[in-house]
């Protein structure tokens, strides 16, 4: 990080642009530099249909406008940049865009392997510092090889950050709020208590109403082993109503009872028809899947709250294309789809009918639960749908609104991920398209967020999770 107070002129590395193709008006006052090869590199990648393809075309238009009628004296002396839409447009902070005009040198210093692409951008970063030794060069490119062999070449070179959602993962938002052994007794004179369909009801006034979050849980192990869900926030006033105990047998979902504190908490978002959007993380075998079939089988199924379950994910890491696999398109992510079965086979389990009886229960189910391909999401819209997003740590921020933006009236909408396993590359825990919607809709009356912590697959699976 450069921690000067020269003036800076950032490099931009092609898969900066690729990946957010409004990289170059985020620098505020500072310059922002586009070497030839970057141009060249934009125009091979934007052909197609991905998302890459996509941004590298935007990026293109986006020049374009930038440059207009202007001439080469113009574009030598620096086009100038526009505030992003969520800046202030009174900022007198302007930055300029400078592409290369001129021919730099194009030999390194020393030897370094790779490839031509990042040996242009680098000759050009060290080239730059030459030119304008009054000024602090920063390269910045989201490739850590690039950045390494900069700082061995003594060029200033720094990751993109401002794609990021939160500084640290650790500041993620639970979806769950702990409440101090004290906070009964300093809330107690101003709390109210009623019952409500059969469900206790406190509201609560002071500090706690401050920190609290719409679909919130609040704990207090203090006292009677409190477990609520905050309902209402208003006037710095909060009301928090008693969950449903899903742990119990008489309230299992399809046979499922939640096995721990945090399950429990995942079962009452997904069974509330107020909450038309949730998010589930947790490491493998916390039971994200399970909980997330059980409630929409119980949901579609005995109550006829929705018409089917969707369900989808990326197909990462062998690619975006799926048209290599024979089929339809539902056969074509069957094999993607593992974990949706595994997981029928347990909730298709049933002591009476034998095998028969389960081979009828798992037909039907199955006519019930429809498998999409993300490829084909533009433009659709679902009704009354129950959709189940697996692995949404690989989906981008803008990936994540395309796919939400498709729930029409009626339809709950369910993320599962662990930001742990990222395959996608570039994207990161803080960057995550997951992490943007959790972080976006905890304030949102009808979202809800639960991280799973306690794996429930097996104890080989538990001992491995911890000791591997």
């Amino acid at each position: 990080m450069v921690t000067d107070s020269k003036p800076r002129l950032f490099v931009l590395d092609t898969n900066v642009l690729m990946h957010d193709p409004t990289a170059m008006f985020r620098f505020d006052e500072h310059d922002v530099y586009l070497p030839m090869v970057v141009l060249e590199e934009l125009d091979a990648a934007k052909k197609g249909v991905s998302e890459v393809a996509r941004n590298a075309r935007q990026v293109s238009r986006m020049l374009d406008d930038l440059i207009g009628p202007a001439d080469r004296g113009e574009i030598e002396r620096g086009l100038t940049l526009p505030q992003p839409n969520h800046q202030s447009a009174l900022s007198s902070a302007r930055g300029r865009l400078f592409l290369q005009t001129h021919t730099l040198p194009q030999d390194l210093p020393m030897p370094v392997p790779g490839t031509k692409p990042d040996h242009f951008i680098l000759a050009a970063a060290i080239g730059l510092q030459k030119m304008h030794s009054q000024r602090t060069v920063v390269l910045v490119s989201k490739d850590i090889n690039l950045r390494i062999k900069a700082r061995m070449l003594g060029v200033h070179a720094e990751e993109y950050h401002s794609d990021q959602v939160i500084e640290d993962v650790d500041l993620l938002y639970t979806g769950v709020l702990d409440l101090p052994a004290d906070s009964w007794d300093q809330h107690g004179k101003d709390m109210s208590c009623s019952q409500e369909n059969g469900r206790t009801r406190y509201t609560v006034r002071g500090p706690l109403a401050g920190q609290c979050f719409p679909n919130q849980f609040v704990c207090h192990q203090n006292h009677r082993n409190l477990e609520a869900m905050v309902r209402r926030i208003e006037d710095h006033e909060a009301t928090i109503e008693q969950v449903i105990d899903y742990r119990v047998t008489r309230n299992a979902v399809w046979g499922i009872t939640a096995r721990n504190r945090e399950q429990n908490f995942a079962l009452n978002l997904l069974l509330d028809p107020a909450v038309d959007f949730v998010t589930l993380l947790g490491t493998a075998g916390t039971g994200k899947t399970l909980l997330a079939l059980a409630a929409g089988l119980a949901q579609t199924m005995e109550t006829q709250g929705y018409r089917e379950i969707v369900m989808t994910r990326v197909t990462v890491p062998v690619g975006e294309d799926i048209g290599f696999l024979p089929g339809t398109e539902e056969e074509k992510m069957t094999p993607w789809m593992g974990a949706l079965m595994d997981n029928l086979e347990v909730l298709t389990q049933t002591e009476t009918g034998g095998e028969w009886g389960r081979a009828a229960t798992h037909d039907l189910i199955q006519k019930r639960i429809k498998i999409r391909s993300l490829n084909f999401m533009r433009g659709r819209t679902f009704l009354n749908r129950y959709v189940i997003i697996d692995e949404a740590q690989n989906l981008t921020p803008k990936q994540m609104k395309t796919l939400i933006t498709r729930a029409g009236p009626g339809t709950k909408m369910v993320c599962l991920g662990n930001i742990g396993q990222i395959d996608t590359p570039y994207l990161s825990e803080t960057t995550s398209g997951l992490t943007y919607v959790v972080d976006r809709f905890k304030n949102w009356p009808h979202g809800g967020h639960v991280i799973l912590v306690r794996g429930e697959r097996s104890r080989l699976a538990d001992f491995a999770a911890e000791a591997l």
